[in-house]
């Protein structure tokens, strides 16, 4: 049953009390778990791993434990998630895409810190593959949708660490950041989202998506949660080549009376949402009483900077980061991604050198706001979209929420995206504030003061409501999430239930001569294994049409999973055994599929 509020969760408070012993890290577990398990009949694409229950509570245990003994855990148990391109030593990183996963050995730097000050790890969530778009719509694992309006983008790629503190699921989570993900879906979900300074926060452990301008970051519901992360995370690591030691004399603190970059009027493009224009100028009008001074610049250098991201060179690194993949198996890679990143291959070192020289430019110009200007000023996204827009304009689209965000990184600035009220349709609208490399407190204790300046306009309730009713579809081979023939589910708009096991009453046969290859799933009762499946949902009409293109021998009937339930399901008849190899020992249709490609 849906709780009727996931209210938000404070990083400050659950770590007093657990330090003061008003409740145990292992009470805020259990609680945290309910809240997962009741938004799964939402959102249940939020995650792509989650973490045993047996090992939350273990760790909660141990992190009661240590506070007995008299520790001082700043983050004693806190709930956190990480996005599924950070590595958890023991659980796999996909990158959301099964074909690239691997078990990771060590735990990333950042999520280590966390979790040595008292965090408990809960989960692993999804993401634009490759960390590659602002939309989250481009993965496997299906799209998530803003917390407030299901049927609007979440933002990207840090879509499901967005949505879990939205929906109340943990108190904070880490994400990254290349061209704003750490940011679209904060202003989204009316979050705030730190994008630290480049080198700031270690990048070891992380699956890279543009190496020299990657950053770690996190979703917060406050900028003084965000802080205490900071606090934690921040700091030299020399496993990481690209970390930085931070200088001496940090940028100062914003002064009480500031000079406040703002962007030419004609400069400013809102893509049509003029609900968004509005909601930028109170921000405006926010900051103006805090004491910010307006400065008008010109930020055509910054919007030039940021076309070198997707239209320079730097798509040749992102084709770098996937490029095993990418020469081996293609058609493992969603086909969005898979065009953005085959498009680096003909880049050339020439190119790549000129568009350095450029980029050199254009920082040089970027050096100049920082002497008249304390802090700019810009909107995180301009406008938002519907799930369907995006998936019919999946390129534009995308390129316009990232307007303001693609230049932070390339000019090696910091920001922190924070709340700024509410479009009609429940979306969330934010502002960024940007400073210069290091600027980081400065820019979190502006933040903070904003926040105090004037009261937020009360946050609508959670889009709660559970998809249409349909006819659930256990699916075990082909039909996988990024398997050949996922898309005819896609394309019906099948909507994933769980991934789960059968009963353990089946076998499991690679059939022979089967184009592409496809497993039978046979039920033999007594002596069967549990056999690995995914569940989707389609509306009645949509999984006629899908039955209809069964071909023999195999066949549509029910299967039962793990718990007892009984769904519709890829079943066969006696002559898809004929030739084919028993492969039920290895779980299911993934593991074959590796084994295959192994060898």
């Amino acid at each position: 049953m849906i709780m009727s509020a996931f209210d938000r969760l404070s990083v400050t408070e659950i770590a007093a009390d657990v330090r003061a012993g008003r409740r145990s890290a292992a009470e805020v577990a259990r609680r945290i778990l309910e809240r997962i398990a009741a938004y799964e009949a939402v959102q249940p694409q939020v995650w792509i791993e989650r973490v045993a229950e047996a090992d939350v509570f273990a760790w909660a245990g141990e992190v009661d434990r240590r506070v007995a003994a008299g520790e001082d855990l700043p983050l004693a148990g806190v709930p956190f998630a990480v996005k599924d391109n950070i590595d958890v030593a023991g659980l796999p990183t996909t990158a959301a895409c099964p074909a690239f996963a691997y078990e990771a050995a060590e735990t990333a730097t950042v999520a280590r810190r966390l979790m040595e000050a008292g965090a408990v790890l809960v989960g692993k969530t999804n993401l634009d593959q490759f960390a590659t778009g602002l939309v989250g719509t481009r993965s496997p694992y299906g799209a998530c949708g803003s917390v407030f309006n299901r049927a609007y983008v979440s933002g990207g790629s840090s879509s499901g660490s967005a949505v879990a503190v939205g929906a109340g699921l943990v108190a904070f989570a880490l994400g990254t950041d290349t061209a704003g993900s750490g940011r679209v879906p904060a202003a989204l979900n009316h979050l705030v989202g730190l994008k630290p300074t480049k080198g700031r926060w270690s990048t070891a452990g992380l699956v890279p998506a543009c190496r020299t301008l990657d950053c770690i970051t996190v979703f917060t519901s406050t900028a003084a949660e965000a802080a205490e992360v900071d606090a934690v995370v921040a700091g030299f690591d020399p496993a990481d080549p690209y970390s930085r030691r931070a200088p001496e004399t940090p940028p100062k603190a914003v002064p009480a009376v500031f000079r406040l970059a703002l962007p030419r009027p004609d400069q400013l493009e809102w893509f049509g949402d003029g609900q968004s224009a509005r909601l930028f100028q109170a921000a405006v009008a926010r900051l103006v009483a805090m004491g910010g001074r307006p400065v008008e610049i010109d930020i055509a250098p910054l919007l030039a900077a940021a076309q070198l991201l997707y239209q320079g060179p730097w798509v040749a690194e992102r084709t770098a980061a996937a490029e095993a993949l990418l020469r081996a198996r293609p058609e493992a890679i969603h086909p969005v991604v898979r065009g953005i990143l085959q498009g680096g291959w003909p880049i050339s070192a020439v190119e790549a050198f000129k568009a350095e020289y450029q980029l050199k430019a254009y920082q040089r110009q970027a050096e100049g706001l920082w002497e008249a200007a304390d802090v700019l000023l810009l909107p995180t996204a301009p406008t938002t979209y519907r799930v369907s827009e995006v998936l019919a304009e999946p390129l534009a689209l995308n390129a316009n929420l990232g307007r303001y965000t693609n230049f932070v990184n390339l000019l090696d600035m910091s920001a922190i995206a924070v709340p700024a009220g509410f479009r009609d349709n429940a979306t969330g609208f934010g502002v960024t504030l940007i400073g210069p490399a290091w600027a980081d407190r400065a820019l979190l204790d502006l933040a903070s003061r904003y926040e105090e300046i004037a009261p937020m306009p009360e946050t609508p309730p959670l889009d709660l409501t559970g998809a249409p009713a349909g006819v659930k579809l256990a699916v075990v081979g082909a039909h996988l999430a990024a398997m050949p023939l996922h898309w005819q589910l896609t394309s019906r708009d099948a909507r994933l239930v769980r991934r789960c096991r059968t009963a353990p009453a089946y076998s499991l046969y690679a059939m022979a001569a089967s184009t592409p290859p496809k497993p039978a799933l046979v039920h033999v009762g007594e002596g069967g294994a549990a056999i690995e499946v995914e569940v989707y949902e389609l509306a009645l009409e949509a999984f006629g049409s899908f039955v209809a293109e069964v071909p023999a021998p195999l066949a549509i009937g029910t299967v039962t999973l793990d718990d007892g339930s009984e769904v519709k399901g890829f079943v066969a008849e006696p002559r898809a055994l004929n030739g084919a190899e028993d492969i039920t020992a290895l779980g299911g249709w993934r593991a074959y599929i590796a084994r295959q490609t192994a060898t």
